[in-house]
């Protein structure tokens, strides 16, 4: 089959860490699906990969005992059962969408009642594991594979798990910290695949949200979508990691700037009133802020850190405020069901803005790299043609 192909000594800017080789179709086992892959979603996991940085993926694999030299990314997909293993239960010819969260199902903390996306056997399919989307065929396990929505096009259908069903878990999946009707909720990335999703669930819910963008432009994106209104970060200075709290000074400064912020998300709600949930997934850069900012008793829910990994709290408004900082990763196969039957029920938009084609992978991904990106999902054809 032909796939797009990362290989060590090309690690760099993803439009040339990428390449169109031909490889072995993997071998389907027991329990597992061999799909046509009709088309792929970009995802900034492919981003990490393309560099070899923060984790070289291929050296990570072959650690356990991977021998392929090479890695095949892709998290998202859409396609169509050509082939099934023993035990497995949907037919050649079903067509279907793919969750990128993988696990072993027989492991000792599932079997116990874990809930499998926290499970120790979890990882990220074309990503962590090797022979994703970026491919003519795959082999995933069945449960990973959830209907395709029937009014979607293939590449409409391939764009949006990854990001909805991560957005879907933050906001709904950790009790009692879910989106109730009135509540604030601070976006980070609006316009991005993650926010763009997040915005029209709030929404759904009864919820305010409020985007943070990088320009006007993103923001009235954001506002087309839902979002009572954005916050342009560009207005703001102060981002990076918190100073230490005994440099007086230094803390005066970062106030300042945070404080600033606060009222800017008032004047945008329209009342004094701090977001309850706060969708993070940048980072260092923001954490600080994110914390000071969410209201008493509220949660700052994260599944990333596109800024870096440190993540610097001032642990004074984190417990005389009585606030919850929450990790999040991915979806179980439930909530990517949900949140795909709410695609199909047209109530949530895909956001797909950008369509390419199998040679222009890397270009995809340098876009993402670059910040260059347009608002919502992109999406790679593979086999579809349209």
């Amino acid at each position: 089959m032909y796939a797009s192909l990362i290989r060590p000594e090309r690690y760099g800017p993803p439009i040339g860490a990428f390449r169109t080789e031909v490889v072995d179709v993997p071998p389907v086992g027991p329990g597992q699906v061999l799909i046509k892959v009709m088309a792929a979603g970009v995802n900034y996991n492919n981003v990490w990969a393309s560099l070899g940085d923060p984790v070289d993926v291929i050296a990570a694999r072959q650690k356990r005992g991977a021998v392929e030299d090479f890695h095949i990314g892709g998290s998202d997909a859409s396609g169509i059962v050509w082939a099934v293993g023993e035990g497995v239960r949907l037919k050649p010819g079903d067509e279907i969408v793919l969750l990128a969260s993988i696990w072993d199902e027989s492991a000792e903390d599932i079997r116990l009642g874990a809930d499998p996306c926290t499970s120790s056997t979890q990882s990220v399919w074309g990503y962590e594991e090797n022979y994703g989307s970026f491919a003519q065929f795959a082999v995933v396990d069945e449960y990973q594979c959830h209907p395709k929505p029937k009014r979607l096009s293939w590449a409409q259908a391939a764009c949006y798990m990854a990001t909805a069903a991560t957005a879907y878990r933050q906001l709904f999946g950790w009790e009692p910290h879910t989106v109730r009707p009135g509540d604030a909720v601070l976006i980070w990335g609006g316009a991005g695949g993650l926010g763009c999703m997040a915005i029209q669930m709030v929404r759904q819910r009864g919820g305010i949200p409020i985007a943070v963008v990088s320009s006007d432009e993103r923001g009235e994106y954001c506002v087309e979508l839902g979002a009572k209104g954005y916050i342009n970060r560009r207005d703001f200075d102060h981002w990076g990691r918190l100073p230490d709290t005994s440099d007086d000074e230094a803390m005066a400064r970062w106030l300042k700037g945070a404080r600033a912020f606060g009222r800017r998300f008032w004047e945008v709600l329209g009342e004094r009133r701090a977001p309850r949930i706060v969708l993070e997934h940048s980072g260092a850069d923001t954490i600080p802020t994110s914390m000071y900012l969410c209201d008493n008793a509220g949660m700052v829910v994260i599944c990333g850190g596109t800024t870096g990994y440190n993540g610097d709290v001032d642990l004074r408004f984190l417990w005389m405020r009585q606030k919850r900082l929450q990790g999040s990763h991915v979806s179980n196969a439930r909530e990517a069901r949900e949140v795909t039957t709410m695609i199909d029920q047209g109530l949530l938009d895909p956001c797909l803005s950008l369509t390419l084609g199998f040679e222009e992978i890397g270009k995809a991904h340098q876009l993402i790299h670059d910040n260059q990106h347009p608002a919502g999902n992109m999406a790679i054809l593979v086999n579809a043609k349209a």
